[in-house]
């Protein structure tokens, strides 16, 4: 009996939420695993009404859980940050989710915008750093409000920190077993303190792992390649901030953020998957936002939970899918609804 925790959040989150659910529970019939959910309403509307986000109670509460199912969070009535900062950075924290893994697959090359590039071509992950970085918060002004303002934003890097996510991609790439290549992404030329440390870890480490192949790309040239020859790469490792840019970038060549799904991971704790798109406000209540990112991350946490035939027939439902009647991936525009690529995922499972 899994018992997993649904933050429907903002925006269309909810929306999504209920389409994942759905093909959760076909899956849970067709491969004879039980479940609970319960909901948790961790949104700009509860924040606006009451001004909670969460709290150490809650955090307490969802430890007892076996995973974390979150649609969006951000609300256009609340100030940017808040939200974000109060309910994903507090659960990433709080749950020590240090990694956020986030696959980059093309399902359909009729939805890439790169010319010429088929499914083979686009088939790597990443592996982010989730706790640290310059996402840690931590910095101060000087004479704020001057003409001599400094502001300054520390990227904190532990050797503990650095060295389990980098343990945790070598461990990835050699499970994952395409080509068993690992990229160390970062600034080493310019970033000479945080970047040294990642290299030393990387270096140190993949002694350990023979059969798994290193190199090293700067991020800019990641990014680069990421469009020229994304075919290079397996699993990319890298830090907090360079993983969330390229791993936008990475959505939108494999056809765009509705199909693009994340888990935050803590591989000895709760873990939180979710789709990466943002709660697309604009579209709340049309019923047209796609929910195949959502989906895929129900795929991503039956994996996790270890139904893997689950999570694989979960993904086969969704390529097939992406590859029959929708006419795009983008909102308003599939040819059916949201409650209708739901359907349709479900009925192929």
């Amino acid at each position: 009996m899994y018992k997993i925790a649904v933050i429907g959040g903002d925006g269309t989150g909810p929306e999504v939420v209920a389409e994942g659910l759905k093909v959760l529970k076909r899956a849970s019939e067709k491969f004879g695993f039980k479940y609970e959910t319960k909901d948790f309403d961790f949104s700009g509307k509860r924040y606006l009404a009451t001004g909670k986000l969460v709290d150490d109670s809650d955090v307490a509460e969802l430890k007892k859980y076996s995973a974390v199912y979150l649609g969006a969070v951000g609300d256009p009535n609340v100030k940017p940050g808040i939200i974000e900062t109060g309910v994903l950075l507090k659960l990433r924290f709080a749950l020590d989710q240090y990694i956020n893994l986030r696959p980059v697959k093309l399902y359909n090359s009729n939805f890439c915008p790169l010319k010429d590039k088929k499914p083979e071509d686009i088939d790597f992950v990443v592996v982010r750093e989730n706790s640290e970085g310059i996402y840690k918060g931590m910095g101060e002004f000087k004479d704020k409000g001057t003409k001599d303002e400094v502001a300054i934003q520390i990227s904190y890097n532990t050797r503990k920190g650095v060295e389990r996510c980098i343990r945790y991609a070598f461990e990835f790439t050699r499970k994952r077993n395409k080509r068993k290549k690992l990229t160390l992404c970062g600034k080493t030329n310019v970033l000479t303190y945080a970047w040294n440390l990642w290299e030393r870890v990387f270096n140190e480490v993949a002694k350990e792992y023979p059969d798994v192949t290193t190199d090293y790309a700067h991020v800019d040239a990641t990014t680069m390649w990421f469009v020229k020859n994304p075919e290079w790469f397996d699993v990319i490792v890298t830090d907090n901030i360079f993983g969330d840019i390229i791993t936008d970038l990475g959505a939108m060549i494999q056809g765009g953020m509705g199909i693009a799904a994340g888990g935050n991971i803590n591989p000895e704790g709760v873990s939180m998957f979710e789709p990466i798109g943002g709660s697309a406000p604009k579209y709340t209540g049309k019923n047209v936002i796609n929910p195949l990112a959502a989906i895929c991350a129900v795929g991503m946490m039956l994996d996790n939970l270890g139904e893997s035939k689950a999570a694989k027939a979960v993904e086969d439902a969704v390529i097939k899918v992406a590859n029959g009647k929708l006419k795009t991936l983008a909102a308003g525009k599939m040819g059916y609804s949201t409650t209708e690529v739901g359907d349709l995922v479900a009925q192929i499972i």
